[in-house]
């Protein structure tokens, strides 16, 4: 089963991506976590780029080629060969993302994103994907605390460096998102506690594991 993860900066998907690795694997099911960008080791290093608030001239079309870029090496080397196995596969981002923030936050058009995506991923699609909710304020908040508690040297990175207009359309394009394919992309209050956060999403992964 393929799961992901999304949401703004500071939205709370790294603590309950680890916590629902647990809870599966609890229940006797192999769980990998991966993420994008990034997620091997030439994505990793294409990561690296996007993430270095010092490429401030990367355009938009350079950052979501990049993105492409990462993710036909990443569907290839980890995604197909983990989903040919039995288990749960938990991805931290991935199209979605690039919707949302190359999309709706960059103003790619989209059509040429569905397009580039649907090469490079060859029609991998996760089943069940977890929208974690919460306002730009919030999750910007909580982005720059986790950050400097870990690296008190912190500055700010490409994206959490961005205007909060540029996060609410993120914010928006991922609603849009999930309003078009209720089915796939459940909204979880990410604003909540994570106790209350982490019940509700194992609550939606045990029907999908049923």
């Amino acid at each position: 089963m393929f799961i992901t993860f999304e949401g703004i900066e500071g939205s709370g998907k790294t603590t309950q991506i680890q916590r629902l690795k647990g809870y599966v694997e609890h229940k006797g099911v192999p769980c990998r976590i991966t993420r994008e960008p990034g997620g091997c080791r030439v994505g990793e290093r294409i990561r690296d780029i996007l993430m270095d608030a010092d490429n401030e001239t990367l355009t938009p079309l350079s950052e979501l080629l990049l993105i492409m870029a990462n993710r036909a090496q990443h569907v290839m080397e980890v995604i197909e060969p983990t989903l040919s196995h039995q288990g749960v596969l938990i991805c931290d981002r991935f199209h979605d993302a690039t919707v949302a923030y190359q999309g709706y936050g960059r103003g790619m058009a989209l059509d040429l994103i569905e397009r580039l995506n649907q090469t490079v991923t060859k029609g991998v699609k996760p089943e069940l994907t977890i929208l974690l909710d919460c306002p730009v304020e919030v999750g910007l908040e909580r982005a720059k605390e986790r950050i400097e508690a870990t690296d008190p040297s912190w500055k700010e990175g490409r994206f959490e460096a961005e205007r909060r207009d540029f996060h609410q359309r993120v914010r928006d394009g991922y609603l849009i998102i999930a309003k078009a394919e209720p089915h796939r992309v459940k909204v979880v209050n990410g604003s909540r506690d994570e106790d209350t956060v982490e019940r509700e999403i194992r609550r939606l992964v045990d029907r999908f594991l049923k």
